[in-house]
C-alpha cells in the first residue's frame, strides 16, 4: 500500500506540474494548500475550502507530498484528493513518521471527506462553512500500545471549519482567516494511537489560520492547532507554524513553513522546516 500510494503521488505530481491543463473556474489560491492529513486548507489545519479549482458542475483531482524535518523526527506525507462541484471533497494520505536513529517508520493511513454546507469564502457575506471527517488507521501500533494508548488500531476525527476572505482588508491586501473545531481522540494526529490513560474520550480542539495575499499568487500566513493531551507518559503540545505559499498557476502550489511542534513523545522543543508541493488537474 505504501509503495503504491507514494508511486501514484509522485507520478501525479510530476505529470500535473508540467501539464498545460484546464485547472477549473475558481480564482487562483482559493484551493488552499494541502493539510498534513490530506484535505484542503493550511498545512496544519483543514479549512472550509474544497481542494482544487473545480466550480459548479466541474471536478478536480490532485496529489501532494509534504516533508517535515525537526530535531529528532521526520514526517513524510503522500496523498491524493478529488472534488466535485466545489461542494464535496475526498482524500487519502499516508503518513510516515521516522524517529531518527531508529529503524522503521510509524505509518498511518488517513481517509477524509469534506462537504461544503454553506456560503462562499469570497462572495457571501458570511463565511464558507464545511464539515469533515477523517478516518485514521495506524499500521504500526506497537509504540502506541507501549505508551498507553487506549486504541492502537484506528480512530475518527470530526471537524467543522469556517473560512472567509476579506478583499483589500489589510493595507489593500486580501486577508483570509479560518477557524476549525475538531472532535478527536488522536495522540500526535494518531501516530501514537487514539485515546489514553489520562483521557480516553473525544475532546474539542480549536485550530486557527490567517494569511495575507501579498500578490495574487503569493501568501504569507500563520497557523495554530490545539491538540489533546491524553497520555500520562508524555505531554502533548500544540502545533504552530509560519508559512509562505506560492501559486505559480492553478496546477501547482509550493509551500515552505517554519513549524513549532513542541514536545513529541518526550522529546522537547521540536521545531524545523516543512516543504509541501500540491498539484491539481481541474
Amino acid at each position: 500500500m505504501k509503495t503504491k500510494l507514494i508511486t501514484l503521488t509522485a507520478v501525479a505530481i510530476s505529470t500535473l506540474a508540467v501539464a498545460d491543463v484546464n485547472a477549473g473556474s475558481r480564482l487562483i489560491a482559493t484551493s488552499g494548500v494541502t493539510q498534513l492529513e490530506g484535505g484542503a486548507g493550511g498545512g496544519l489545519t483543514p479549512w472550509a475550502v474544497i481542494s482544487g479549482y473545480a466550480d459548479e458542475g466541474e471536478y478536480s483531482i490532485g496529489a501532494f507530498h509534504t516533508s517535515t524535518d525537526v530535531q529528532d523526527f521526520r514526517l513524510k506525507v503522500n496523498g491524493v484528493s478529488a472534488s466535485y462541484d466545489n461542494r464535496f471533497e475526498i482524500s487519502a494520505a499516508l503518513q510516515s513518521f521516522e524517529i531518527k536513529g531508529v529503524a522503521g517508520d510509524l505509518r498511518q493511513e488517513i481517509y477524509g471527506a469534506k462537504y461544503r454546507i454553506y456560503g462562499d469564502a469570497i462572495y457571501s457575506a458570511l463565511p464558507q462553512v464545511a464539515a469533515g471527517i477523517q478516518y485514521k488507521r495506524l499500521l504500526d501500533g506497537d509504540i502506541a500500545d507501549a505508551v498507553g494508548a487506549e486504541d492502537s488500531d484506528s480512530g475518527i476525527d470530526y471537524y467543522v471549519s469556517a473560512t472567509k476572505v476579506h478583499l483589500a482588508a489589510v493595507a489593500g491586501y486580501h486577508f483570509l482567516w479560518n477557524a476549525t473545531l475538531r472532535a478527536t481522540q488522536a495522540n500526535q494526529m494518531g501516530l501514537l494511537g487514539y485515546g489514553g490513560d489520562d483521557e480516553s474520550g473525544y475532546t474539542l480542539q480549536p485550530e486557527v489560520s490567517a494569511l495575507v495575499l501579498l500578490t495574487d499568487d503569493l501568501a504569507l500566513g500563520a497557523e495554530y492547532r490545539k491538540k489533546p493531551d491524553n497520555l500520562s507518559a508524555f505531554d502533548e503540545d500544540s502545533f504552530s507554524d509560519l508559512f509562505v505559499a506560492w501559486f505559480p498557476n492553478k496546477n501547482v502550489n509550493l509551500t515552505l513553513a517554519y513549524a513549532d511542534l513542541g514536545s513529541i513523545a518526550g522529546s522537547e522543543d521540536q521545531d524545523g522546516f516543512y516543504f509541501s508541493i500540491s498539484s491539481w488537474f481541474k
